[in-house]
């Protein structure tokens, strides 16, 4: 199994380094398996398995009938991982939805100041409009995510920096995925839409440090809704090995009956 292991991970950066090397893009076509078995000169098992985990990734595109590409390279598997890990600590008693929420605050609380100092009228047109839809749909009860998304995405449109957005919205994805599987409050949607507009308002002044204040009023009100609605930490049981994924006997033992 380990030998399987080394030789799929051997193929899996050869596959890299001729994706690298021929400077393909997403979408450009890959050799076919026969022809990928002649030029590492290894199975066709261990090409396909190659091939499979790095389709999990974003590297390659199966397209089955057409023929293997470049896969969009994109951060969803990495969105994926932070989901369900997330998901499981937080139905822990775990601390993981603030966890995902400060590192969202840090990158965002430290790039308003730059996007204050270059924001274009056509972002800023943007950001407008975001925030009449947000007041609009909490007219009607609710702010929906795809319009929180797109406020944090035309936010810093201007920086121009597109691995910065695409780690931006990865964070912002996972921590709102997580949020709605569980079901989590949103709080109150005037109040969420509120927050944004005093963000928006600082940056019409040019206001860095104001717009950082808001930024940082906006993050305290998510982290108040999350502390309203956490689930009661419990204590951590070690893995177990039992069959129907029962509570270990020596953790029942510990604790005198079965844990909820």
């Amino acid at each position: 199994m380990a030998a399987r292991r080394m030789m799929s991970l051997e193929v899996q950066g050869r596959i890299k380094e001729l994706i690298l090397g021929h400077r393909l893009a997403p979408g450009d076509p890959l050799p076919t398996e026969s022809e990928m078995m002649e030029l590492f000169g290894v199975s066709r098992n261990s090409v396909r398995e190659a091939l499979k985990a790095l389709q999990a990734v974003s590297i390659v595109d199966i397209r089955h009938g057409f023929g293997t590409y470049v896969g969009s390279l994109s951060l969803d598997s990495f969105v994926d991982g932070m989901v369900f890990r997330a998901a499981v600590r937080h139905r822990r008693g775990e601390a993981s939805l603030y966890e995902l929420l400060e590192v969202r605050e840090a990158l965002e609380s430290g790039l308003i100041f730059t996007v204050a100092e270059r924001l274009p009228a056509e972002d800023l047109g943007a950001l407008r409009e975001v925030v009449r839809a947000m007041e609009r749909e909490a007219a009607a009860g609710r702010v929906t995510a795809a319009t929180d998304r797109a406020f944090h995405l035309a936010l810093y449109r201007s920086l121009g920096n597109h691995l910065l957005s695409e780690v931006l919205d990865a964070f912002w994805s996972a921590f709102h995925r997580v949020r709605e599987e569980l079901a989590e409050d949103t709080g109150d949607p005037h109040v969420t839409c509120a927050r944004h507009r005093a963000i928006v308002t600082a940056l019409e002044a040019g206001d860095g440090a104001g717009a950082a204040d808001a930024m940082r009023h906006h993050f305290a009100g998510i982290r108040g809704v999350l502390s309203a609605s956490a689930p009661a930490p419990r204590a951590a049981a070690a893995p177990t090995g039992e069959r129907g994924g029962g509570v270990p006997r020596q953790v029942r033992a510990r604790s005198g009956g079965v844990a909820e």
